[in-house]
């Protein structure tokens, strides 16, 4: 995104198709509402890249759908009671980086997201799927648990709740930042290559601090 172009914000209502996906640009912010799909537990991350790549299919149905790296605390419901989330918070999806290109490309997700971003084989099969990375406010419990309407479904229920896949209706989740759009644009990237310019300026600067 260049330095002309003003980021948006998109009220985005699950489940999304290519197109409005496509329509997101790095800096722009969307405000979600749907059912998502997720789970922070890398036991979780591994089972899902096994199965898929056996050809099993997963207990519920992600295809182009949004799975993000959020933890929440499930207090399970008793007799008519529903089970409840009681938080919701972001975790690191640099963690999952072995794994999410195989999630991505076999789900043909359209959202993925968490925080700090994902690698380039990740970012290369979000260009082929159509799919987008949302970075969440980290510390931003608070505000994200307010946008929970319930709870879906919950799989694999041998795992700790924050570990389980879990389906949440949300209403207006966010806001989160595009961080890496269906084009294979990346925040993370720019930032980088940014500080391995200014490096040898800082290392110069330091140096004749040294010897001032």
């Amino acid at each position: 995104m260049t330095s002309q172009t003003m980021s948006r914000t998109h009220h985005l209502q699950l489940p999304l198709d290519v197109a409005a996906v496509n329509e997101l640009a790095v800096g722009d912010m969307v405000l979600l509402s749907g059912d998502i799909t997720i789970s922070i537990g890398l036991p979780t991350h591994k089972r899902m890249m096994q199965d898929l790549q056996a050809g099993h299919d997963l207990p519920l149905n992600l295809h182009g759908g949004a799975f993000f790296h959020l933890s929440a605390y499930l207090q399970d419901g008793v007799g008519d009671q529903a089970t409840e989330a009681l938080y919701m918070n972001p975790s690191t999806s640099t963690r999952y980086n072995p794994y999410m290109p195989t999630i991505i490309r076999s789900l043909g997700l359209r959202l993925a997201g968490g925080k700090g971003g994902l690698d380039a084989d990740s970012v290369a099969a979000m260009q082929e799927t159509g799919c987008a990375y949302l970075s969440f406010l980290g510390g931003g419990c608070t505000q994200l648990s307010e946008s929970i309407e319930s709870v879906v479904s919950t799989h694999w229920n041998e795992y700790i709740s924050q570990f389980r896949l879990t389906t949440l209706r949300v209403k207006d989740l966010g806001p989160a930042t595009v961080a890496i759009d269906a084009h294979g644009n990346s925040i993370y990237e720019t930032l980088r290559k940014q500080a391995q310019a200014r490096m040898p300026q800082i290392l110069e600067e330091l140096k004749q601090r040294r010897h001032s």
